[in-house]
């Protein structure tokens, strides 16, 4: 694959891009304020922070996360697919507060918290521009649960322009139009500073080298996962034929041993052949001959 030709075509809506973008404290810092009206004296942000806790449990790997002076915590993610976002909503916001109360600090010392996608449709189909969620009580709604977290939804197909600031909706019609080669000028001091920040990004070699590396890692994690699949599969198509052999006279240990044979198998050639033989067997004791020699 021409990575280098794919990086020179990302867009904002690409993770790496948009992740680079937001990099720049004054693009975050910006964006922050603008979304939710307010002003941040300083920003720290992690680029791809990955949040792994436990090697059993699912870790998530947040495009950009950034804490404020006041340390309010802020994950912004760019979504250009469909998907259960609720949900990942849910579990990023639990997985920011094990970030902060693996520092030691208590349930009480939790700061506000805000999950944000940027998303490249409408992921609630009632055509705003902003959806933002924070927890009620059903039987009041004027009462909070007062845990200090939100979850924002923004939409690059909004159709309620006077219930969004101009500039906030200039930067969703950006990502939205956003193009290799467009170099259409939108008239907006902070989209043009988006737009500049893009190809600083691609005349970046070391931001290249990076970019191809990542994309490197990515495909081989497809591929290894695309074996893998296929392995397992094998393993049982094997075992199923396997039991399709069994008889009175087939001994318990024999059968425990080929099971645990087959299910430590790694190498999906000698899957492949183990499966062509157990196909043509008779009875699990001729598999067992036949397999022996492999």
């Amino acid at each position: 694959m021409n990575y280098k030709k794919k990086f020179q075509e990302l867009t904002i809506r690409d993770n790496f891009m948009f992740a680079a973008v937001m990099m720049q404290e004054e693009n975050c810092k910006r964006f922050i304020e603008m979304l939710l009206g307010i002003k941040i004296r300083k920003i720290n942000i992690s680029y791809e922070k990955s949040l792994i806790y436990n090697p059993e449990y699912k870790g998530v790997r947040l495009d950009v996360y950034a804490s404020d002076e006041n340390n309010t915590r802020y994950d912004i993610e760019m979504q250009v697919a469909q998907q259960i976002l609720g949900k990942r909503a849910r579990y990023y916001h639990s997985q920011m507060d094990m970030d902060i109360l693996a520092s030691g600090q208590e349930y009480k010392e939790l700061p506000p918290a805000y999950v944000i996608f940027v998303c490249d449709f409408d992921p609630f189909g009632m055509g705003k521009y902003c959806y933002t969620f924070e927890k009620r009580c059903l039987q009041a709604l004027e009462l909070g649960m007062g845990d200090f977290s939100r979850s924002i939804f923004l939409s690059t197909e909004g159709k309620d322009e006077e219930n969004i600031p101009r500039e906030l909706k200039a930067f969703l019609d950006f990502v939205k139009t956003d193009a290799p080669g467009n170099d259409v000028e939108i008239d907006d001091v902070y989209v043009k500073s988006l737009q500049e920040t893009i190809r600083s990004v691609k005349e970046n070699r070391e931001m290249e080298r990076s970019f191809m590396t990542k994309e490197e890692i990515r495909r081989e994690g497809v591929e290894e996962g695309r074996i893998e699949g296929r392995i397992v599969e094998r393993r049982e198509m094997i075992i199923e034929c396997l039991q399709e052999l069994v008889s009175e006279e087939t001994s318990v240990t024999l059968l425990e041993e080929l099971r645990a044979r087959i299910a430590s198998e790694t190498d999906l050639n000698l899957l492949k052949k183990m499966t062509r033989l157990v196909i043509g067997a008779t009875s699990a004791e001729e598999f067992e001959r036949n397999i022996s020699n492999l």
